[in-house]
């Protein structure tokens, strides 16, 4: 008999940022450790990650990190986490490769640290727990799941998963490993949920092969295709209808996204040496527009759409995008990039470039449908389900499915980050809401936790109404105010043009200080926070805006400001 528990510190009810923790008996194995990308309101941040801090105080019991895959919304938290928490982490081969080379970027010493490989036979002990693997489909090589087994039974994890047949064994689906599971009690099983609401479509994969060869086909110049540089297998794919077509291929971004760099050095993807072309700066004689030429643009995120855009406005040094031109966009816009890929879209059109966009139904097919998340449930026959890795009407499409398969209400956790389910002799399961304290750590730039709410909001105000300062020089002998009060107005007024608020904003200050020269001693703090109240109040009251106000009390006695 164990004691069981599941809670996830991020990955519920959101897209990315997926950390799920199982406790047997005190014993805690972290289940992925990712990122998310802001959007655009969230000014100047560049990730977001679990607050994983409620860790710190157990980090002697846990017995490690199992990363899935090497997506970014599955291990991009882990260089931030290490930091604090230098547990064990297990991978296998590849997606290890692509975290060394993350935190190599980070100047971690990774003779300091413990990084375990695996692969889909690896077996695990701790005591009475037993952690095993099993090989999924998905767009990445080498992506397990993973199940965990205890006294009361498994818990299993399925990370994101396809049941898409594939010939490459890094790709393919461990069938007979799904069930060996099968036949011992699967007490929960932790889906993903992405796809819960997609119908099946047999036929997506031959669709996007056809769709790809037509372009090929009437293509006349050069093809320039965009590509997320974590989506292995498409790359894939282009790579060898190019070859099927005879065309070179150059592979922009190669430098800047290691992911494609690790994955041809090690062999994942599979170019013949002589159809690979590295391009050379363009010059008077060097325009890199042969004919047979394929360019694949990949990055992260926005970075294939702003190097279209620096492509078609002839500001690249290897690609200057002409009429003749075929472009195959297949980066739907991820969350936060709407507006930019929208933006390269004008600008692309605007060339005149013949333009090939794959249906985002096309292109989605890295994610389990309704009907693959129906066959795992059936595959494993689990007491009960949990939807993990997804915003809630995902969440709620997999309860659905359950329900259709027989489940009841009661058998199907719909849950939100912090929330803990407790599993007694893996027979009865109930559910203690916001039990652990979970939120979001925003990155800015290279330090962890440097961005709080109180910062966001002052970003978000100076965005929106800009910035005040009030300079002044006290003399606090003769209790008086040296020399011009100095306004001066970032993103808020125009100075020149506002001249009555501006020297309202004077007499304010004027008027506050004379309450605060009269005493004996002056107290700077008070004198700081009215200047900045009644200024404040007056602007409201005369523009319905609320800049930030700072006021710049400088005692000239001491010469430093206070």
């Amino acid at each position: 008999m164990s004691e069981i528990r599941f809670f996830a510190l991020g990955g519920l009810g959101e897209n990315g940022k997926n950390m799920y923790v199982i406790d047997v008996d005190k014993q805690y194995f972290i289940l992925d450790a990712g990122l998310k990308y802001p959007t655009q309101e969230l000014y100047g941040v560049d990730e977001i990650i679990p607050n994983f801090r409620m860790l710190i105080n157990i980090k002697d019991r846990i017995k490690g990190i199992f990363l899935t895959h090497a997506h970014e919304d599955h291990i991009g938290a882990l260089p931030h986490i290490l930091r604090d928490l230098n547990v064990p982490v297990y991978a296998t081969p590849f997606t290890m490769e692509v975290v060394k080379d993350s935190l190599k970027e980070k100047s971690f010493d990774l003779e300091t640290l413990t990084l375990n490989t695996i692969d889909k036979n690896t077996i695990i002990r701790f005591g009475n727990v037993k952690i095993t693997f099993f090989s999924t489909t998905h767009s990445i090589p080498e992506s397990v799941g993973v199940a965990i087994h205890t006294m009361d039974g498994l818990i299993v994890y399925t990370s994101d998963f396809t049941f898409v047949q594939n010939g490459d064994p890094k790709y393919q689906t461990d069938f007979s490993k799904i069930n060996e599971i099968a036949q011992k009690n699967v007490i929960a099983l932790l889906t993903e949920s992405l796809g819960s609401t997609l119908v099946q479509d047999g036929g997506i994969h031959d669709a996007l092969t056809h769709k790809i060869n037509s372009v090929y086909a009437n293509a006349e110049g050069r093809i320039i295709v965009s590509l997320f540089s974590s989506d292995l297998q498409k790359i894939q794919r282009i790579i060898d209808i190019s070859l099927i077509h005879h065309k070179k291929i150059a592979i922009i971004g190669r430098r800047a996204q290691r992911i494609v760099d690790i994955a041809i050095e090690k062999g994942y993807l599979k170019i013949p040496e002589d159809a690979l072309v590295n391009l050379k700066f363009i010059d008077e004689k060097n325009k890199n527009d042969a004919n047979n030429l394929v360019c694949l643009v990949t990055g992260n995120r926005h970075e294939p759409f702003f190097m279209l855009q620096r492509m078609c406005k002839k500001q690249d040094r290897l690609i200057h995008i002409n009429a003749n031109d075929t472009i195959l966009l297949m980066t739907a816009p991820v969350p936060g990039t709407e507006k930019m890929a929208a933006r390269t879209l004008d600008v692309l059109y605007r060339s005149e470039v013949h333009i090939s966009v794959i249906d985002k139904r096309l292109l989605s097919s890295a994610h389990a449908t309704a009907e693959e998340i129906k066959m795992m449930m059936n595959l494993l026959r689990p007491k009960y389900v949990i939807p993990t890795i997804g915003e809630y009407r995902h969440q709620y499409g997999v309860k659905n499915l359950a329900i259709g398969l027989g489940y009841s209400e009661k058998e199907v956790f719909l849950l939100d980050n912090g929330d803990s389910v407790y599993f007694n002799d893996g027979k009865d399961a109930y559910v203690s809401k916001s039990e652990i304290k979970t939120g979001d750590i925003l990155i800015d730039g290279t330090a962890v936790g440097d961005v709080n709410d109180y910062v966001m909001r002052d970003r978000e105000l100076l965005a929106a109404d800009g910035v005040l300062l009030v300079i002044a020089n006290i003399d606090p002998k003769l209790k008086k105010i040296l020399g011009d009060i100095e306004v001066v107005s970032k993103g808020f007024v125009y100075v020149n043009e506002n001249h009555s608020i501006i020297e309202d904003i004077k007499l304010i200050f004027e008027k506050t200080s004379e309450k605060y020269l009269k005493g004996k001693y002056i107290n700077w703090n008070e004198y700081k926070v009215e200047v900045k109240d009644e200024i404040s109040k007056y602007i409201y009251t005369e523009t319905r805006r609320k800049p930030i106000t700072i006021p710049v009390i400088i005692s000239t006695e001491l010469n430093k400001e206070v």
